[in-house]
């Protein structure tokens, strides 16, 4: 144990959240206090949190029990490495957000501004009791405090009939979700009645019954994370939403169910089997190929950022079958690398994918528009929120020297060690997804560019350019952190390794972060410098002077010797934006070759109409394939029931008098 009060700092923080939320509600309609108090000490708090979580990296785990709850039911709280390092991811990314917030509610998002501040800060409260949680029963009380929040959070602007079916969308995928979570914390308690995690880790289940636990958990996880096919509700919440609930949907609500899974696989249940593993991999593969794909062709800001969120998700739930199916066989030290990727992925994305959707609110603030074919040429009247998002583009396209780049290159490097399987048959099938992997992260580049170029690059599509107006002064604040992150972590990855070797130590019994510090810090070799190395600080430098040599270059030894002209412009007389590349364009090729993907419908003129006009509508399969017939399944069975109820006291006596003879019957027996 340690002096300093850990568990009572963190639920101190938590305190403070609530008591800013409720802070709120005394005076909703006071936009202004709200936004330039309360959101900035939110963000203060969040910092607070930060620091608990790092500081939770180091110590030994703490428990406490508070006297809250039902009878015999109090909570069970715990610290210990793999929520800390979830509290500080939690803890980072909400305060750049709240400091964002605190310039982006100046005018109210539909809901009043109070009543906004305490569901987004319950909604920070609660993802924080999740994390601490160490008994079934305050974990589910906290788990639907979080998706409540969030659904009224996304249904802050009710009085739209898209917004309102696109939180009920998420109520409802959620709670089938919260339904396998019940079912698969009952498996756990194996018949004691104890619903303690403490409890649950003492219980070794046989293999029928730890393969139906990971079943019911990666529903009920994998409904909350987005993973296919329970991804539906995504696309619709994120547009629906505010942007800095957005950000803090994509940014941390989606990690929770990653969170969730982490616990079960590793802390509550004691064994892997690689079947589970390969499950992982393949469902996590194409959850990232469909995620990306549909990510390419969107021509709405908020949507096209949503789908990339289902394909990170999809990337991190592949690194996580990887730890299984090394820790199935064993092979603990390469479990420790996957488990780093994943653990490094999880902030990464956190606050890069925070970056672009915060970056996405200021656009939509300042321009009204959220179709990227009525935007462009924004860099010029928006530099803050151009060159943040520009930050974020590169970490999301998983450059150097930026946080993106140093998670996928570990995972990368985790699935080039899969030929070292002692299954031949793994070992021909696996590595293949290291290519696959391959594609996914190229398309996700593609997308950025799309997102960036279209954007803020070229000239105004739009009637925007004279009204356009760049981030306040607390938004870029909001910016500034967020983008600092994403160089930070993108630059140290040695001291973050060696932060997380506390986490996969407790997790999968070993740890890389001896490995690493034996470099130094300036190079970043996870295994063996002689097979993969890393040099973040020097890459830095060196793409520094290169472009600094070729400033100089130009303005020393070009600028005024060259004579000026018009560029061609292919015989016309007039450049304008129309002739611009669109949105739709961008993503054309992509339509066209993974069409089996699409439901794609095209509206094709008469040859005969005055006044013809085109459209092509892309849907997803999953609702024809999947939803759709479930719908009509669910119908048919209400109208069966229905039946049932023929509103006469004789045919409800007849069924009183069978289910007794039945009841009978089996007591006998």
């Amino acid at each position: 144990m340690t002096s300093f009060p850990l568990i009572e700092s963190t639920l101190l923080a938590l305190a403070g959240w609530l008591a800013v939320g409720v802070l709120g509600l005394v005076n909703p309609h006071r936009t202004r206090l709200i936004s330039r108090l309360l959101f900035p000490a939110g963000a203060l708090v969040g910092l607070a949190l930060g620091a608990c979580g790092i500081a939770g990296l180091f110590v030994a785990p703490e428990q406490t029990v508070l006297p809250v709850g039902l009878p015999g039911l109090p909570f069970h709280l715990r610290i210990d490495p793999l929520s800390a390092w979830f509290l500080a991811v939690l803890g980072a990314t909400s305060t750049g957000v709240s400091a964002f917030s605190a310039g982006y509610f100046r005018n109210g998002e539909g809901t009043p501004p109070g009543l906004l501040c305490f569901e987004y800060h319950v909604c920070l409260a609660s993802m924080a009791a999740v994390l601490l949680a160490d008994d079934a029963y305050c974990f589910m009380v906290a788990w639907e405090a979080m998706t409540v929040s969030a659904v009224f959070l996304v249904m802050t602007n009710h009085r739209s009939a898209e917004t309102r079916r696109a939180a009920f969308l998420y109520f409802l995928i959620s709670h089938v979700g919260a339904l396998a979570l019940l079912l698969a914390f009952g498996l756990l308690q194996a018949g004691t009645g104890d619903y303690t995690f403490d409890a649950m880790r003492q219980q070794h289940l046989g293999t029928v019954a730890a393969s139906a636990t990971f079943v019911l958990a990666l529903l009920g996880f994998g409904a909350k994370s987005g993973l296919f096919p329970l991804h539906v509700w995504l696309p619709d919440a994120h547009p629906a939403a505010p942007s800095p609930v957005s950000a803090l949907l994509s940014g941390f609500v989606l990690k929770t169910g990653l969170y969730g899974v982490l616990r079960v696989l590793f802390d509550l249940l004691h064994t892997q089997q690689a079947s589970w593993g390969m499950a992982l991999i393949a469902l996590g593969l194409f959850t990232a190929l469909s995620g990306v794909v549909f990510s390419a062709i969107q021509t709405d800001m908020k949507r096209l950022l949503a789908y990339s969120s289902i394909e990170n998700v999809g990337l991190m739930f592949a690194s996580l079958g990887l730890v299984v199916l090394f820790r199935a066989y064993g092979m603990n030290l390469l479990a420790a690398l996957a488990l780093t990727a994943l653990l490094y992925q999880i902030a990464s994305h956190a606050v890069f994918k925070s970056l672009l959707f915060v970056c996405t609110g200021s656009v939509l603030h300042a321009t009204g528009e959220r179709k990227l074919g009525r935007l462009g040429g924004l860099i010029r009247f928006m530099p803050w929120t151009a060159w943040a998002a520009l930050v974020g583009s590169l970490a999301s396209a998983g450059l150097p020297p930026f946080s993106g780049f140093v998670s996928e290159w570990l995972m990368l490097q985790s699935f080039l060690f899969t030929p070292t399987l002692p299954d031949t048959r793994l070992n021909m099938v696996v590595p293949l997804a290291a290519a696959l992997i391959a594609l996914v992260a190229a398309l996700a580049g593609y997308t950025v560019v799309k997102f960036f170029g279209i954007v803020f690059l070229g000239q105004p599509r739009g009637n925007h350019d004279g009204h356009a107006h760049d981030a306040s002064g607390w938004e870029r604040a909001g910016f500034v952190w967020l983008a600092g992150l994403c160089v930070l972590l993108g630059l140290l990855p040695v001291q973050v390794v060696r932060s997380l070797d506390a986490v996969t130590r407790e997790l999968v019994g070993a740890g890389i972060g001896a490995s690493v510090a034996s470099h130094g810090w300036l190079l970043f070799a996870p295994v063996d410098a002689a097979r993969a190395s890393y040099m973040p600080a020097v890459f830095l430098l060196f793409f520094g002077a290169c472009c600094a040599l070729a400033w100089l270059l130009v303005r020393r030894f070009y600028h005024g010797r060259l004579r000026r002209a018009a560029p061609w412009a292919c015989g016309y007389p007039v450049v304008t934006a129309r002739m611009q590349d669109t949105a739709e364009g961008f993503g054309q090729p992509i339509r066209e070759i993974f069409a089996p993907l699409f439901r794609i419908e095209r509206q094709v003129p008469s040859p005969f109409d005055e006044r013809p006009s085109y459209g092509v509508t892309v849907a997803d399969r999953t609702w024809a394939l999947i939803y759709e017939p479930l719908e009509r399944l669910v119908l048919r069975a209400c109208t069966l029931v229905g039946r049932l109820q023929a509103g006469r006291i004789a045919v409800y006596l007849i069924y009183s008098f069978a289910v007794l003879i039945a009841l009978l019957v089996l007591v006998t027996r």
